[in-house]
């Protein structure tokens, strides 16, 4: 049956505080006029309190404003606890201390009525659960340190605007459009964060209300509206909506790997010494961190579902490998799927290597195998007469079945297509899954999922690692001859990066003249997407034995290739590369204790974005600064990685930060009503 809408006199409503969402609404109606005594004398109860009375007068902008002050989320239309919407002169709210939202109507600055509305709470107890995860979670995402002119921030009842500083000054529009008529705070003495919106609208925010504002970070420049505009309204709600989609889906799959159970695997042993020894680097704390990590997900009887992120270089496939080896050692087969062929290999013979002296079967299973080898290896699989398998997609086939598959590796999971994801959703509920990301994974997402999903950061660079030494430099022969020269001299290889399949033949014979200035015999080599796989895989494996001096290449080799004897990097036009691109690519160099030296060239004419990008590439010399030289690029392709590429418009309309939030909030809400 429909509620219907109740007429009342008067109303309380308080703000959104700890102290408050202890009590319950039956506490509220008991201790009514003790709170209205208290609000005399007390400033605590004067600043956190509302009391409305019908015919009552109330400067309807201050009114909203001190709603907001009070920590009421402003939306298109009510429905939870903590909410507040306006159309014209009405405005409805929904207090914590109330099981139901209320509506004000205003004739001009007078109360005209006051009625309950039928928008009810089902369970008072988890609303305010909730609500004191959400002050948690808005303190944690705004994140507002370094702040400085010019950077855009989101008010979360108002959208995007432009910071023009910290002002005492008030000459501008409240939230409201009004002059600001302030209660809570002396005009005089306060500092406000003045935030720009379109047609010169401002809003100022008193220090001390940061948890409605966050950074924004995303792909483009943000779109600015007038305030009061109901644009954000619905950009908001649309965008909550797609955050509940896939906090459900997360839920769902958390869900189904709670239920499901298997053998804890066996603890450590002599076999897992032995491989540790075997690792020519010393541990970082990170690296330490996430072994044991996953160490107690094994001991466990619930299955695995961890993600490794961090910087490239940073040692994730060490992990990885430790990680297989426990794996085979408790009777599971393991497959490691990559989204290349050449990275496959690489894993492969890097494999091979490290477990020469243990025993244990690793196949390669890929499109380059001829039938009748693939034909083998997946009857082997079948049988059990392999133990780790690494490949592409091929490994998804549908010929190819295990006889004990108990391990999962995905490396770069976001390179895989629908198809291929559809299938690794179907087989990991029931399997140990380690997903490995090469981007760093921002802070704020860490926080939204760490409640559902197991989240190991790598940050730490591996002991001895040097920065890598990076110069910006119109293109010249000397340069690249003098580059090349000082690395041959140290028996070295190089990188040299020409990213146009069409003219990069050329550029090979352009660079075999200039060895004649140079007096050490150098042998080139080309790999680029267009080459048969088979052509590309034996280059690398040439490079990869030091056949091959200098590797003229576009830029396929941004794909997780480690050869820590490649350590001078020659980017031969850098201003076609994106930040982010240019930074994972300079990540290819320098994976050992060498030195390394980066050079990114350029023509005679530099636009004054390429020349913010390349000033901001060699700024960020210091190991680890991933997401810190390319904040809006590195952190938005982080979040794409890991909830889909599909999520960047969303994270774009309203910025990371409150994406975040957005998505936090929903799996709390999710998690309360299982």
């Amino acid at each position: 049956m429909e509620l219907s809408r109740v007429a009342t006199d008067r109303i309380l409503i308080v703000s959104i505080t700890p102290y408050f969402l202890e009590k319950g609404s039956i506490w509220f109606e008991k201790n009514l006029n003790k709170i209205l005594e208290a609000r005399k004398t007390q400033s605590f109860f004067e600043d956190n309190t509302l009391y409305c009375q019908r015919n009552q007068n109330y400067n309807f902008s201050q009114f909203l404003r001190k709603l907001d002050e009070m920590g009421y989320e402003k939306v298109l239309q009510v429905s939870e606890p903590g909410e507040f919407a306006q159309r014209g002169g009405v405005i409805d709210v929904f207090p914590v201390n109330l099981n139901s939202a209320i509506r004000l109507e205003f004739f001009g600055n007078e109360i005209e009525s006051i009625e309950k509305l039928p928008i009810e709470i089902e369970d008072e107890k988890a609303a305010k659960e909730i609500l004191k995860k959400k002050l948690k979670s808005q303190k944690l995402f705004s994140d507002l340190k370094g702040l400085k002119p010019e950077d855009y921030l989101v008010h979360l009842d108002h959208g995007v605007g432009r910071f023009t500083g910290i002002s005492y000054l008030v000459s501008g529009i409240s939230y409201n459009g009004g002059k600001i008529q302030n209660t809570k705070y002396n005009i005089q003495d306060t500092k406000y964060y003045v935030l720009e919106y379109a047609q010169g609208d401002k809003l100022y925010v008193p220090l001390g209300l940061e948890r409605k504002l966050s950074r924004y970070i995303g792909f483009v420049t943000p779109a600015i509206s007038r305030l009061g505009s109901a644009i954000w309204q619905r950009t908001k709600r649309k965008i909550k909506e797609e955050a509940e989609k896939i906090a459900k889906e997360l839920l769902e799959i958390y869900a189904k790997r709670e239920i499901t159970s298997r053998p804890p695997y066996l603890p450590e042993d002599e076999i897992d010494l032995e491989l540790a020894s075997s690792f020519p680097y010393e541990e970082t704390p990170d690296q330490i961190e996430t072994i044991e990590d996953i160490k107690r997900d094994l001991e466990k009887e619930g299955p695995m579902d961890r993600i490794v992120c961090g910087d490239v270089g940073f040692g994730k496939t060490e992990v990885a490998l430790r990680v297989i080896v426990k794996a085979v050692k408790s009777s599971h087969q393991v497959a490691m799927i990559c989204p290349t062929t050449i990275l496959a290999n690489q894993h492969f013979q890097n494999f091979k290597e490290r477990l020469k002296d243990l025993p244990i079967k690793i196949v390669l299973l890929s499109r380059l195998q001829s039938k009748k080898e693939q034909k083998e290896i997946v009857e082997n699989l079948k049988r059990g007469r392999v133990d780790i398998v690494i490949g592409t997609h091929r490994i998804l086939s549908n010929d190819v079945e295990f006889k004990n598959l108990g391990l999962l590796i995905i490396d770069d999971e976001q390179r895989f297509g629908v198809r291929q994801k559809e299938k690794l959703k179907k087989i990991r509920t029931s399997l140990d899954v380690l997903s490995l990301s090469a981007t760093p994974i921002p802070r704020t997402l860490y926080l939204a999922l760490s409640s559902l999903k197991d989240i190991s950061l790598i940050q730490t660079p591996p002991i001895g690692r040097l920065p890598i030494k990076t110069f910006t430099s119109p293109f010249k022969e000397r340069v690249i001859k003098d580059a090349i020269e000082n690395e041959l001299k140290r028996n070295g290889q190089v990188y040299y990066l020409h990213n146009r399949v069409e003219t990069i033949e050329k550029t090979k014979n352009f660079l075999e003249c200039l060895k004649w200035r140079i007096k050490q015999k150098i042998r080139f080599g080309i790999a680029h997407g267009r080459l048969k796989e088979k052509d590309l895989v034996k280059v690398m494996e040439d490079f990869q034995k030091k056949k091959i001096d200098v590797l003229v290449a576009t830029t396929i080799i941004e794909n997780g290739l480690d050869f820590p004897n490649v350590n001078t990097l020659i980017v031969a036009d850098s201003t076609r590369l994106g930040l982010s691109e240019a930074y994972q690519i300079r990540g290819r160099i320098g994976r050992s204790h060498i030195q390394a030296f980066a050079y990114f060239l350029y023509g005679s004419h530099l636009t004054e974005k390429a020349k913010m990008r390349l000033d901001a590439l060699k700024e960020a010399e210091e190991l680890g600064s991933g997401y810190k030289i390319a904040l809006k690029d590195l952190e938005i392709r982080g979040a794409g990685n890991i909830l889909g590429k599909e999520q960047s418009g969303n994270i774009n309309k309203v910025g990371l930060n409150l994406y975040c939030q957005m998505l936090s909030d929903a799996i709390e809400k999710l998690k309360s009503k299982c």
